[in-house]
């Protein structure tokens, strides 16, 4: 015992550094032996949802050019630009007083014919009618007297002097029965001179609506409410027609505006729901439905043109803002999914995975449905449960490994 004592004393050194090799040697055989630690991926059921994401803009239907369509000068300008408009407010006021006073002179006018057409039935009409009653009793005695005149005549009692002189009053007479019914009928409706009158009272009338059109014209008013984007006059500046003075945005007609790959373009269609969000405001987030889908292709970008429609606007969105949108194109309630992180060539046309089978990886075939943003479903290849090593993992096919459950 004293020698073994003195032994291990002396050799205390080299057996422990003996042990400690042994120990560094087990240390890394075991990996080598039972392979690395990994954080497997478990193929799980739940839902997915897959979207197409893009970023676009915000943009109205369309935009209102508002001009002038008279030549005036600028009197003064009560919004300004970004401001909020309603329907029939005005926005811009043009100088007037040369356009008041041809809407007095066309109202005076407009007097003047009605005038004219009213004396007519109160006092040319009855007058004439009079003069009419008139020349008829005086051909009713013209007559009567070329009569007597005649029969006197024919007894030798009055001369042919007479006679032709009794004719003569009774052509008289005649004569002016035939311009007093000639007046009449000019003045009653219908009549030439009561048509002139009317005539005359309808261009005052129209003359009159055109001169309180063009004075119209001075106050520039919106047509629908909406917001002023822009704005491009100023007090007392001249103005003319085709000049674009302000740009109208309506409100309530809210649209997005996205350029999509056209690899995407089978797996949208009209009618699918989005959720978008600003970039401005990332954290709210607002609905959107696709309602247009260009059906051309712009083969510089290899891109087509898709509209979203905004159905509730929130207050903060501005035009021309930038939008990221994610358009749902699929959806599966109780889909077998995998983290695409766990799958080679994920986008490729043969996609595979490495399944843990007995402690060992092996490569497996698998087939690819729907994809969403961090996961994909498996249509085939593998089950429920199964675990398989992510896709960073430099593990070949075959190779010892011991998974660790995903957190």
């Amino acid at each position: 015992m004293r020698v073994v004592g003195v032994l291990l004393r002396r050799w205390r050194w080299r057996i422990l550094g003996v042990l400690t090799l042994l120990g560094v040697c087990l240390y890394l055989a075991i990996p080598w032996l039972l392979g690395p630690i990994v954080t497997a991926q478990p193929v799980v059921r739940g839902a997915l949802v897959q979207s197409v994401v893009a970023s676009g803009r915000i943009a109205t239907p369309h935009r209102v050019n508002i001009g002038s369509q008279i030549t005036g000068t600028v009197a003064s300008i009560p919004v300004g630009e970004g401001q909020a408009v309603a329907a029939g407010q005005v926005l811009i006021t043009l100088e007037d007083s040369e356009l008041r006073a041809s809407v007095e002179q066309a109202e005076a006018a407009m007097a003047q014919a009605a005038a004219r057409l009213r004396q007519i039935v109160e006092v040319t009409l009855p007058v004439a009618r009079e003069n009419l009653s008139q020349a008829q009793s005086n051909l009713l005695n013209a007559q009567q007297q070329y009569a007597r005149a005649e029969s006197l005549r024919s007894g030798g009692f009055e001369t042919q002097a007479q006679l032709d002189n009794a004719r003569r009053t009774l052509n008289i007479a005649q004569a002016q029965v035939r311009a007093a019914q000639a007046q009449v009928a000019g003045n009653v409706p219908g009549g030439t001179d009561y048509v002139a009158a009317e005539a005359a009272l309808r261009q005052a009338r129209a003359s009159l609506l055109v001169a309180l059109s063009r004075l119209g014209y001075t106050q520039i008013r919106a047509l629908e409410a909406g917001t002023l984007i822009a704005r491009n006059v100023e007090r007392g500046g001249v103005v003319q027609p085709n000049q674009v003075l302000m740009v109208l945005s309506p409100v309530g007609q809210v649209e997005i505006v996205l350029q999509i790959d056209e690899k995407n373009l089978g797996l949208i269609a009209v009618g699918q729901g989005a959720v978008a969000s600003a970039d401005a405001y990332p954290d709210r987030r607002f609905a959107a439905e696709l309602a247009y889908i260009n059906p051309s292709v712009d083969p510089d970008r290899a891109a087509v043109e898709v509209k979203l429609r905004v159905l509730a606007p929130p207050d903060y969105l501005r035009q021309d803002m930038t939008v990221s949108v994610d358009i749902s194109v699929a959806e599966r309630a109780d889909a077998l999914v995998l983290p695409i992180s766990a799958v080679h060539d994920a986008a490729g046309a043969a996609p595979w995975v490495l399944r843990i089978e007995d402690g060992r990886a092996r490569r497996r075939a698998v087939t690819i449905g729907l994809r969403g943003p961090q996961r994909v479903e498996i249509l085939d290849g593998l089950r429920e449960g199964d675990l398989v090593v992510p896709s960073s993992v430099a593990i070949v096919d075959g190779g010892r490994v011991r998974p660790m459950a995903a957190r």
